[in-house]
């Protein structure tokens, strides 16, 4: 009978199954710090798209299919940043409904 090995997530290798939540070395930070870093990133994709459609526009793309690539990835990013900005503005909405 074949053995049955450990599959782990890419970036989760440092979280122990046995740690709780509050003690998940998931991100070094605090929530703050994380959304932060994922809006810079966001930005960062941004930028990067719209410097690949003004070059899209005045000719000076060396590689349309990288180009096409950048701006599906800033697209994803942003459709994933709303729905988390949608998912947080509905628990915060719940949270304004609960009765104390």
């Amino acid at each position: 009978m074949a053995q049955i090995t450990h599959i782990s997530a890419p970036g989760l290798s440092d979280v122990n199954v046995n740690d709780t939540v509050s003690e998940a070395k998931v991100g070094k930070g605090n929530f703050s710090t994380m959304l932060k870093q994922s809006l810079d990133e966001l930005n960062t994709s941004q930028e990067a798209s719209d410097r690949a459609l003004a070059d899209m526009a005045s000719g000076e793309i060396k590689n349309l299919h990288q180009a096409a690539i950048t701006i599906g990835k800033a697209e994803t990013s942003m459709k994933l940043m709303l729905e988390v900005r949608n998912k947080a503005i509905s628990a915060y909405k719940e949270i304004l409904r609960t009765q104390i």
